[in-house]
């Protein structure tokens, strides 16, 4: 049997955060054994080392991610759960994984009585959201567009997946939409769109919180998500807001409330931290 470890990422308590499934050995698995153990596991996302010390490198590692229907370019949560992982067993410091996306960089430092992590993405991207497909997505949560931030147009943005990004004005709309699941995931798929659909509201200075839908399963909404935070951090790079850091608090909704940092440097990849810790 494969031994798979189970972290939440974006938390300091278990029942916080985004679970998600590391496979720490997987040098000698097949996709189908990898997309099985996925499935099993039933997390958003399961991590795996597919090679371990890359060119001789101990601190570099090559990671794959699969949701329990299919494999993703890329999963924010279950990086930083890969790094905390091999930092308990390793040390903490730098760690660099090659991804399907590209290669990522990630630090890890003791804080307290756990280990955060903070990872570079990839450059980010914003363009358009096509008005069709908005007003689609829009439907398809009972909303128009009537409904959005004035200041913060609907964009898709990209650190390592696509996620369209849509802000509400108010409070109440953020809170109570509702959607179908199935619909939901036709609409990404025909998209392309392998990440979340994020909705955000202002919840202060520099300050967000998010519901990212992602219907894959049993599952319907992701209650922490790196790489949406990223391209958060992308898209309000695109909007001003750099460099600066935000907070988004994100998984009240599915009862796992976890916190993001987002560091946004003028220019290349957007730096998002947490912490995680095991699941018993």
């Amino acid at each position: 049997m494969t031994p798979v470890l189970r972290y939440a990422a974006f938390a300091d308590t278990p029942d916080g955060g985004n679970p998600a499934g590391i496979v720490l050995d997987a040098a000698g698995l097949a996709d189908e054994e990898m997309q099985r153990i996925a499935a099993d596991v039933g997390y958003a996302e399961t991590a795996f080392v597919v090679e371990a010390a890359v060119g001789g490198d101990a601190r570099r590692s090559r990671l794959r991610y699969f949701s329990p229907i299919a494999e993703v370019p890329f999963c924010g949560h279950a990086t930083v759960a890969t790094a905390v992982a091999l930092s308990e067993r390793d040390g903490v410091g730098a760690f660099d994984f090659d991804t399907p996306v590209g290669a990522v960089s990630i630090t890890t430092r003791t804080v307290d009585t756990a280990v955060s992590a903070s990872f570079t993405s990839v450059e980010p991207r914003v363009r358009d959201l096509d008005d069709a497909v908005l007003d689609a997505l829009l439907a398809l949560l009972g909303s128009t567009r009537a409904d959005l931030h004035p200041d913060y147009p609907p964009r898709l943005a990209y650190a390592g997946n696509w996620h369209p990004v849509v802000v509400f004005a108010e409070r109440e709309t953020f809170d109570t939409f509702g959607f179908d699941p199935a619909a939901l995931r036709s609409l990404m798929d025909a998209q392309g769109w392998a990440g979340t659909v994020t909705t955000l509201r202002v919840a202060g200075a520099d300050e967000f919180e998010a519901r990212n839908l992602f219907p894959v399963g049993v599952i319907t909404e992701d209650p922490a998500t790196g790489s949406a935070a990223a391209s958060v951090g992308g898209y309000l790079r695109s909007l001003g807001a750099a460099p600066g850091r935000v907070v988004i608090h994100q998984g009240a909704h599915v009862g796992r409330p976890g916190l993001l940092t987002v560091d946004i440097a003028a220019e290349g990849g957007i730096v998002v931290s947490g912490t995680a810790v095991p699941i018993a």
